[in-house]
């Protein structure tokens, strides 16, 4: 099983990824962390009792382009209908340009935009269910994930396993 490590300017997150699901989208996140793509980063969206986001390389040194930002190629979604935004759900932001069926996670129209940005929720965000992978849970420092205010730092991010 493999499993990340956030390392936050407020404490450590670990949570378990959801590897057999949605194998290209832990994939993407694993190389993304492990050559050091997130580290020095901030959580660039904060909305409280809802989420914390990162993952864009424009939040390291600001500007009004942060938000925009990724890794220079997108991949597609792997929506699956079992995997919902519960509480401390790790999932994949993108601009929201691609439409899948809720039943199946078939993609029916659009573009993914998929990248580097992922976000953690504070309680369940069930809206979002079939429109943003979920690939990952939570285990230890949800407390941190709510204690996350926006700017803070992203030290590093590992996977293992």
């Amino acid at each position: 099983m493999k499993t990340a490590t956030i390392v936050t300017s407020r404490g450590t997150i670990k949570l378990k990824l959801f590897e057999a699901e949605c194998p290209g989208t832990v994939l993407n996140f694993e190389n993304l962390a492990n050559s050091k793509f997130y580290d020095g980063q901030k959580w660039h969206r904060v909305i409280k009792d809802f989420m914390i986001q990162g993952g864009d390389p424009l939040s390291r040194d600001g500007g009004a382009a942060v938000g925009t930002g990724g890794p220079g190629y997108k991949i597609e979604c792997e929506i699956r209908p079992k995997l919902k935004h519960g509480k401390g759900a790790l999932s994949m932001a993108h601009a929201g340009s691609c439409e899948h069926d809720p039943a199946t996670g078939e993609k029916l129209s659009g573009i993914c935009s998929n990248g580097s940005q992922f976000f953690i929720t504070h309680g369940p965000t069930p809206h979002l269910d079939g429109i943003h992978t979920v690939f990952g849970q939570v285990t230890e420092g949800q407390d941190v994930v709510e204690a996350v205010r926006q700017n803070d730092a992203i030290v590093s991010i590992r996977v293992e396993g």
